[in-house]
């Protein structure tokens, strides 16, 4: 391929795909968990911590309800650690689009259907 020709490519003539947020509109600038990074991951290890448990305790034919319970406890985790990450949104992404008055309607909508999906689980 020629110079003139690797000019020409784009991501589309490769075959790429956009990634989900960028086909809604989303930019790649500061989220509204930007500030609370470096906790989430650190929550996230330790939910991610509690489900290898998960598969240890079925590995080691740990009583049922047991099981249970814990699959109750990281559901419950994941639900708390979603809600944490849904008020940022609305504080941040939400309340900026307001404020600027561009995509008021789009980022209400986006967290109506994130707030229903939560609900359906």
């Amino acid at each position: 391929m020629t110079t003139t020709e690797t000019d020409q490519v784009t991501p589309e003539a490769v075959g790429a795909v956009e990634p989900a947020d960028h086909a809604h509109g989303h930019d790649h600038g500061v989220h509204g968990y930007h500030k609370q990074k470096d906790e989430h991951l650190k929550r996230l290890r330790r939910i991610e911590g509690q489900i290898r448990g998960l598969q240890r305790m079925v590995d080691e034919d740990v009583y049922c309800i047991d099981i249970l319970t814990q699959v109750s406890a990281s559901t419950k985790a994941l639900q708390s650690f979603a809600l944490q990450l849904l008020e940022e949104h609305l504080r941040h992404c939400v309340a900026d689009a307001a404020a600027t008055g561009t995509g008021i309607d789009e980022k209400v909508e986006e967290a109506t259907k994130a707030i229903a999906r939560m609900m359906r689980t």
